[in-house]
């Protein structure tokens, strides 16, 4: 028995070092088959309306009936790719001179298939050893003169470059224009070609990096405009803090024996002093604030990880390792969120603490499967690979259910234990005070409307190669620069909140909790705002199914970076507001 599971078990080894042997390591033996996997198809102005392969009659598969999947991680099926074996011949160092892969006669709903595929400049990915391979499948529409000349490349001649054992680049040729009538006979063919090349293999992927777009001038210079904004505007909060302060203070800290004079100042005192007892008041809807501020935190925490974990990694270069990353962070930061709304509605005097933790863990994911469900049930419509499958879903929510969660209740029962006894410098009365009627620039909605516009120019630039990389094909790779930006804007939004949140008290408004979430938040609508700019003026999108997605995602890429710079914002501007009333004599 026991030498029957020995040798199962060095059969299991020598079979895994077997198919270690070729892509999963990168390395072949001459004359060793070498896989051409094929991904999708679609319209080249829409990056997610994607198909299978062999939704265009291409040559399918000898195997029609069960071909060879390639199934990758979370991430790259939930990106919508799927990899079909191709079944072309291609071996490690063996030229291919011109093979037919197959001929067909088009009837009327293939050539019509074809047409509209060169009308819409339907492009197509293909894979060999992990790297992208990118091709059209006719000329663009604009070298078509009518509908009757119409052509599709029914050629394929990889250029393929290797160093030693391993692939270096894949170059694909399209050649051999047909036309596309009903009745006509159409053979598709392919041929391979090896050559050696210097480049290592730790650099084979250079040649998909942009390097002249994403290092451009202007990129630095966006960084060092915004970084000057950082120092102005923390001069700014500093000048408040030493000066303006320094004097209200003055008048709090005099001796006791100084009663006339202090009696004087305590008469003609205005402004943030006389709201001491009303500005540690509970805010209004105080668990969905506390649930905004954990999930706040853990976006700000989940993003700085990613970054962090991209850079360290280059995970840039494996299809769906970022998102998946994205995921499991998510998850495993679900502790930070419940930490940090359980302690501050505790703080606060919270009495529902088990509803908080409710709202807290399912807030930020309810609204992302809201937005994901409807353009899912869309791409299921138009049959495209944009459609999550059922079986990713479950895997989804199994993770949500059984990490993302017990997280959040373990740090909210931590959180609301161990940091959940009210601290606040000064008393609150148990009257509210009147708010006087103020000018209008000193109102709460228009600080709030206000306040993104500083943190939106720190990232204005940014946001320019984020979309372009995101919408029009670029790999972006220039992890660095986002977590410059990234400080960057955690700085600028602090500092902007603190200084609205100054005026708004020194209007008598203690009203600040929400003012000062707001605030910040709105940085997300003007970034949304600017998303309809680059839809309407830097690309070609058309129809229902891109223009869903497309603002579906940005939508929710604006809800996360809503309570990602709320939360930021509040919390800067709720130390601000501690550090005046500390030193004050306000009983």
């Amino acid at each position: 028995m026991w030498r029957g599971i020995r040798v199962l078990f060095l059969s299991c080894l020598a079979l895994a070092a077997l198919v270690r042997a070729d892509e999963h390591s990168h390395k072949y033996k001459d004359g060793e088959p070498v896989r051409l996997w094929v991904n999708k198809v679609g319209p080249y102005d829409n990056p997610q309306e994607t198909y299978n392969y062999y939704y265009l009659p291409f040559c399918a598969p000898r195997d029609a009936g069960k071909p060879k999947h390639k199934w990758g991680g979370l991430g790259e099926v939930l990106q919508g790719n799927e990899l079909i074996d191709s079944q072309l011949e291609v071996k490690f160092k063996v030229d291919v001179p011109k093979k037919v892969v197959c001929a067909s006669v088009l009837d009327d709903g293939q050539a019509a298939t074809f047409k509209k595929a060169v009308k819409k400049h339907y492009w197509y990915e293909l894979f060999m050893d992990e790297l992208p391979v990118w091709g059209f499948v006719g000329l663009p529409p604009e070298e078509a003169k009518d509908d009757q000349h119409i052509y599709i490349y029914t050629h394929k001649s990889f250029d393929i470059n290797y160093n030693g054992d391993r692939i270096i680049q894949v170059n694909l040729t399209s050649e051999d224009l047909q036309p596309i009538t009903s009745g006509s006979q159409v053979e598709f063919t392919y041929s391979v070609s090896w050559a050696e090349t210097p480049i290592h293999f730790n650099r084979r992927f250079e040649r998909y990096l942009d390097y002249n777009f994403f290092e451009h001038q202007i990129h630095w210079f966006s960084i060092f405009n915004s970084f000057m904004m950082v120092i102005f505007l923390t001069g700014l909060v500093a000048m408040i803090l030493l000066r303006t302060l320094r004097n209200d203070y003055a008048k709090y800290t005099r001796d006791d024996d100084d009663i006339e004079s202090l009696e004087h100042d305590i008469s003609e005192e205005s402004g943030w002093k006389l709201v001491h007892g009303d500005v540690f008041r509970p805010p209004p809807n105080l668990a969905l604030l506390s649930a905004l501020l954990g999930t706040g935190v853990q976006l700000a925490l989940l993003v700085l990880f990613v970054i962090l974990i991209t850079i360290a990694g280059t995970l840039f270069e494996e299809r769906g390792t970022i998102l998946t990353v994205f995921i499991i962070c998510y998850a495993l930061t679900s502790y930070v969120g419940g930490y940090i709304s359980g302690s501050y509605y505790a703080r606060h005097d919270g009495k529902s603490w088990i509803r908080t933790m409710i709202i807290t863990a399912t807030l930020f994911p309810m609204l992302f499967f809201g937005i994901a469900f409807v353009l899912n049930t869309i791409a299921i419509a138009y049959h495209s690979l944009a459609a999550v499958p059922f079986g990713s879903i479950v895997v989804v929510l199994l993770i949500w259910m059984f990490i993302s969660i017990p997280l959040c209740l373990l740090g909210t029962v931590v959180g609301r234990n161990w940091n959940g006894w009210p601290d606040n410098p000064c008393r609150v009365k148990r009257i509210p005070s009147p708010i006087p009627q103020k000018k209008w620039y000193l109102t709460a909605p228009v600080i709030a409307l206000v306040g993104g516009l500083l943190p939106f120019g720190s990232i204005f630039i940014e946001m320019y190669f984020i979309f372009t990389s995101f919408w029009n094909y670029k790999v972006y790779y220039v992890y660095g620069f986002m977590l410059l930006v990234f400080l960057i804007l955690t700085v600028v939004t602090v500092c902007v909140t603190i200084v609205g949140t100054y005026f708004l008290l020194n209007a008598e408004n203690y009203h600040w909790q929400w003012t000062s979430f707001l605030s910040a938040a709105s940085t997300a609508l003007y970034v949304f705002l600017y998303s309809i700019h680059y839809f309407m003026f830097k690309t070609k999108m058309t129809g229902f199914f891109q223009t869903c997605f497309y603002f579906g995602y940005t939508l929710m890429f604006c809800l996360g970076l809503a309570i990602m710079c709320g939360a930021l914002g509040y919390l800067g501007s709720s130390m601000f507001v501690r550090r005046i009333y500390r030193n004050i004599k306000c009983d």
